[in-house]
């Protein structure tokens, strides 16, 4: 019996090992993507930084003042003045169209039968 507990100790250590083993390597392949992933993360965001930093250099006030001057003639841009801008109670919204019929749906004024029945009512009402 002390044999076969021996065996299957051996085997249970074995078994332990190569899961280690495996263990430590696709550990290590996390930590390497991970450092990949890092390193792009760094990357776009520098080159966030750099396009933030071109959008503000190409939108400086000087710069679009100068290039509404240059091309005036084809825009026929004008510069922006404070009294150019209105409060916004000022803005004239359209009037909500109603439209004739119960609920905003239009009314029926020419009705067609479908079902192939008539429908003959009476002056008072009541079907004959």
């Amino acid at each position: 019996m002390r044999p076969v507990f021996f065996v299957l100790s051996f085997l249970a250590v074995m078994g332990l090992a190569f899961w280690a083993y495996r263990e430590n390597y696709a550990t290590q392949a996390a930590l390497r993507d991970m450092g990949r992933l890092q390193d792009e993360i760094a990357a776009l965001r520098e080159a966030l930084a750099l396009q933030r930093a071109e959008w503000a250099y190409l939108n400086r006030p000087d710069r679009l003042r100068e290039l509404a001057t240059l091309n005036f003639d084809r825009l026929g841009l004008l510069p922006l003045e404070p009294t150019q801008f209105g409060a916004a109670a000022q803005v004239a919204y359209p009037a909500p169209v109603i439209l004739p019929g119960e609920d905003g749906f239009p009314a029926i004024t020419d009705p067609v039968e479908v079902t192939g029945q008539t429908t003959n009512t009476a002056p008072d009402g009541q079907f004959p």
